[in-house]
């Protein structure tokens, strides 16, 4: 059975659901999963203030864990067209397990959110693979065998790089059941694919 770790950070609870589901679509494909998310950076006050959501129930990383999964699967919100500045943060300190090669061989893939429609879910996924390849992991997406992909029946996330949700400018809109359904499709995906390599 592959090890798979859902890694997070959401700071108004998108990517947060979108992880549930990606846990739901691993342990569907036969995974033993765990989900844990990144620290927060944002002092509480400022992001109580802000409407982040404070509360939630994943426990917080640490760097190291991440050598002890066969597969990681990274969901950030997008910045910019970037990842989040606290995944960034959380990445950034995996220095050592670059220099002892302790991720290499590993599968990683990445989901994320936007509040827009064509606000960055791709270039966000693509810049996250980047670091990935640099770490050693074996990068995968969400392939086209999901159909879900070519809907024409709503504004939908999900790209070949990554499942996806928009959010919308005012952060009201939850993922659709579309987008969800490509979360859980990646996260079984990703983990019969962690389990070949382990074996």
């Amino acid at each position: 059975m592959a090890k798979v770790l859902v890694l997070y950070y959401s700071s108004y609870g998108h990517i947060e659901t979108l992880a549930n589901a990606v846990a739901e679509g691993a342990r569907k494909g036969g995974a033993d999963v765990d989900i844990k998310r990144v620290p927060e950076l944002v002092p509480e006050e400022v992001a109580k203030k802000s409407g982040y959501k404070v509360e939630q129930s994943a426990p917080i990383a640490k760097v190291d864990d991440l050598k002890n999964y066969d597969a990681v699967i990274f969901g950030t919100p997008t910045r910019f067209g970037m990842m989040a500045s606290q995944m960034k943060n959380f990445l950034d300190q995996a220095g050592g397990l670059w220099a002892s090669g302790s991720l290499i061989g590993k599968v990683g893939g990445v989901f994320t959110s936007t509040g827009t429609q064509h606000g960055g879910q791709e270039s966000t996924i693509l810049n996250f693979h980047t670091l990935l390849l640099h770490l050693g992991f074996v990068v995968v997406g969400l392939p086209y065998s999901f159909a879900g992909q070519s809907t024409m029946d709503e504004i939908s996330g999900g790209s070949p790089y990554g499942a996806s949700t928009i959010a919308g400018g005012d952060g009201s809109r939850q993922p659709s059941e579309n987008e969800l359904d490509g979360a859980r499709f990646q996260g079984e995906h990703i983990a019969k694919i962690a389990k070949k390599l382990s074996a």
